[in-house]
């Protein structure tokens, strides 16, 4: 008998089994504590570095920037971008 493969998150995966990963990460940052939800993002951020999105992996720092100065109208609005544009990468 053999071992059953599993995907693994990460440069092997398709890329929209990616970017559906990165969705559900951005809508998993309702919940948690400020530093699970910094981690969430930073993620986010490395993850679309990865794919070569360096324009919204840059967003997605400003994003973590708003929330770690407390502007959470501005990180918001960054996350809902994210997930826009994240979405049109399918």
């Amino acid at each position: 008998m053999t071992a059953r493969r599993t995907a693994r998150y990460g440069r092997g995966m398709p890329t929209t089994v990616r970017i559906d990963v990165l969705l559900s990460t951005l809508n998993a940052t309702d919940v948690g504590t400020l530093e699970s939800i910094r981690a969430k993002l930073e993620q986010v951020r490395a993850e679309l570095m990865e794919l070569d999105q360096p324009e919204l992996a840059a967003r997605a720092a400003d994003t973590i920037a708003s929330l770690e100065r407390g502007d959470i109208a501005e990180f918001k609005r960054g996350r809902a971008f994210l997930q826009s544009k994240i979405g049109h990468l399918r």
